[in-house]
């Protein structure tokens, strides 16, 4: 089974200036399986993208990743400006 943690780091660490920051925490729904990443304020930007295909990118490459029973991944990108 893949690790959707190991996944989505392998994924963004390339992509921003401070990869140790990189932080994934969970929460789990009815439907869903949520992977909330928090990153520098800096490199928010970065996985982002330019209208957003970056970070589209990245979740279509998530959500194919099967998890336990009959839930879907969620990727959401934790800003602190919220």
């Amino acid at each position: 089974m893949v690790s959707v943690d190991g996944l989505i780091k392998k994924i963004v660490s390339p992509l921003v200036d401070y990869p140790d920051e990189i932080q994934i925490s969970h929460h789990e729904s009815d439907r869903f399986m949520e992977y909330h990443l928090r990153l520098n304020e800096e490199d928010v930007g970065r996985i982002i993208g330019k209208h957003g295909h970056v970070i589209q990118t990245i979740r279509t490459i998530v959500y194919s990743v099967p998890v336990d029973g009959p839930k879907k991944a969620r990727l959401i990108v934790d800003d602190e400006k919220q």
